[in-house]
C-alpha cells in the first residue's frame, strides 16, 4: 500500500488546459480531482503557486545496463530521471550484449525490477543479423524495435543504410520500428575528406558537416517512402534538421499517423556555435546542427510535425568524451534536465506549458500505447511531477546525479525546479530527498 496523499490548490497542466484544483492519490492511482475537503489519514502537500505535470515519459534513453555500468546503470540514471520529473523511460538496445533476443530483453526487465526507481520499458534491437528472428516473433506485444546505437557495435547495422533489410522488416513487423536515420555512406565520405586534412584530430566544429543535413535527409526520406509502401509504423528518432521536418504530417491526429518523429532536448538547446565552447562534450549522433535547424525543429514541434520530446540520454565518462574527434564517444547525460530545458523555453515565451505536457507526457503514452500513464486522469497511475516555476538553481557537479558525474549543462542556471516526483503514487523525490523503498514497474501496453 502506498501513502494516501492530498495535493491542495495546485495548477494542473493536462490535456490542453490548466486548472486550479486538488488531487487525491491513494493506492498508487489518482482517485479524485477537484475541490476536495481535507481527508483524514492523508499526507497533505500545499501546491499553492506550483504546477502539476503528468510524469514525463522519456521515449529514448541509454542507461547502459547491462555491460557498460562503468558509465551508468539503471539505478543511477533512473534516480537522475526522477529528480527531473521523469517517471518512465524506454531504453535502447545497445547495451552489452546487444538486446537482440527476447531472453536478453527479459533479463533487462528483471534487472530494472530490482534497481530502477522509475517505470521502465525496453526496445528490442534489430539488425541484419537477427532480422529473421525478429519478424518471426509476435512483435505486436513489444513497445518497439530499434537499431539505435547498434552501429557502435558493428558497421552496417543501421537500417537506414540497408533498404532491403528495412523493406523486409517493414513488411513483417507489427510494432513501432524506431530508427537512427543517417546515411553512413555520406558520413564516411565526409569523414575521409576531413581525415585527409586534419588526421585523427579533426576539430569538432566539423561534426555537423561530417554528419550532414544531406546524410540525415536522404536516409529519412528513403525510410519514410518504404514505410508508406508497406504501411509500417515508422518512428524516426532524434530529428536534427529543419529540412527533414517537412517530410512529416500535421494534418491528422497522432493516433492516425503511421510515420512519427521526435526531437531530443539538446538539439533544441544547443547549436553549432556551442562547439567552440564545449567541444566534444556536445558530440552527439546525429550531430547538433545550425541555429536555423534549431529554430526549424522548435517550429515543427509547435505545429505538430514533430510528435515527442526525448533526451537520447547517453552518458560516457569524461575520459571517453575528451579524446580526439574520432575516438571521442558520442552522447551525453541530460535526462535530469530535460523538463528544465523545456520550461526555460516557456520562460522565454517560446512554448506553452500545455504543449510541453503534450510532447513530453501525453504523446509518448499515446504513441507507445502505454496503459494508464501520461495523463492526469482519475483511475490513472499517479505518476506526477510538481514544479516551481520561480525557483532558480545552477547545474553543478554537486547536484548532477548521473553516474558519470558531469553534464554539458554544468554552470547553466535554470529558473524552474522540480520539487516533488511521484511514481505509482509513491513520493520518490521531495525537494532533494529520495525515498527508495519502492521500485518502478514495467510499462504495459494497452490491449486494443
Amino acid at each position: 500500500m502506498t501513502e494516501r496523499t492530498l495535493i491542495k490548490n495546485i495548477s494542473i497542466v493536462n490535456e490542453g488546459q490548466i486548472i486550479l484544483a486538488d488531487i487525491l492519490i491513494d493506492n498508487g492511482v489518482i482517485q479524485k480531482i477537484g475541490l476536495l475537503a481535507d481527508i483524514t489519514n492523508s499526507k497533505i502537500i500545499d501546491g499553492t503557486g506550483k504546477y502539476l505535470f503528468p510524469g514525463i515519459i522519456d521515449g529514448q534513453v541509454h542507461f547502459r545496463e547491462p555491460g557498460l555500468t562503468h558509465k551508468a546503470d539503471l539505478y543511477t540514471e533512473s534516480k537522475a530521471a526522477i529528480a527531473g520529473g521523469v517517471t518512465s523511460f524506454i531504453d535502447m538496445p545497445n547495451t552489452f550484449p546487444n538486446v537482440l533476443t527476447i531472453d536478453i530483453l527479459n533479463e533487462k526487465y528483471q534487472i530494472a525490477s530490482e534497481k530502477s526507481l522509475a517505470n521502465y520499458g525496453f526496445f528490442l534491437g534489430v539488425n541484419g543479423d537477427n532480422l529473421d528472428y525478429v519478424i518471426n516473433l509476435d512483435t505486436s506485444k513489444l513497445l518497439g524495435v530499434s537499431d539505435d546505437g547498434l552501429y557502435f557495435t558493428k558497421k552496417g547495422n543501421l537500417l537506414a543504410d540497408n533498404p532491403d533489410t528495412m523493406e523486409k522488416l517493414f513488411a513483417n513487423c507489427k510494432s513501432i520500428i524506431a530508427i537512427h536515420s543517417e546515411k553512413e555512406q555520406i558520413v564516411e565520405e565526409n569523414e575521409n575528406i576531413y581525415r585527409e586534412k586534419y588526421g585523427d584530430d579533426v576539430p569538432v566544429e566539423f561534426h555537423p558537416i561530417i554528419r550532414s543535413e544531406k546524410a540525415c535527409y536522404e536516409a529519412t526520406k528513403r525510410a519514410i517512402d518504404l514505410a508508406n509502401k508497406h504501411k509500417a509504423r515508422l518512428h524516426i528518432l532524434h530529428l536534427t534538421t529543419e529540412a527533414e521536418t517537412h517530410l512529416f504530417r500535421n494534418d491528422i491526429p497522432l493516433e492516425e499517423k503511421n510515420i512519427t518523429t521526435e526531437v531530443s532536448v539538446h538539439h533544441l538547446w544547443f547549436s553549432d556555435t556551442d562547439y567552440k565552447r564545449l567541444g566534444t562534450l556536445i558530440k552527439w549522433n546525429p550531430a547538433i546542427k545550425t541555429e536555423k535547424d534549431k529554430k526549424g525543429l522548435l517550429k515543427a514541434l509547435l505545429d505538430d510535425r514533430i510528435d515527442l520530446v526525448t533526451t537520447d540520454h547517453a552518458p560516457h565518462t569524461l575520459e571517453e568524451k575528451q579524446k580526439p574527434y574520432f575516438q571521442a564517444m558520442s552522447g551525453a547525460p541530460i535526462v535530469q534536465h530535460s523538463l528544465n530545458i523545456m520550461l526555460e523555453f516557456y520562460k522565454q515565451g517560446l512554448i506553452s506549458l500545455e504543449k510541453i505536457a503534450q510532447k513530453m507526457c501525453h504523446n509518448p503514452a499515446t504513441l507507445y500505447r502505454i496503459e494508464k500513464r501520461g495523463f492526469i486522469r482519475e483511475g490513472y497511475f499517479a505518476d506526477l511531477a510538481i514544479v516551481d516555476l520561480n525557483s532558480s538553481w545552477t547545474v553543478s557537479k554537486e547536484n548532477i546525479l548521473s553516474k558519470c558525474g558531469w553534464s554539458p549543462l554544468d554552470g547553466t542556471t535554470f529558473q524552474t525546479k522540480v520539487t516533488h516526483t511521484f511514481v505509482n503514487g509513491n513520493l520518490v523525490y521531495d525537494n532533494g530527498r529520495f525515498n527508495e523503498t519502492k521500485k518502478g514497474v514495467a510499462l504495459t501496453k494497452k490491449n486494443n
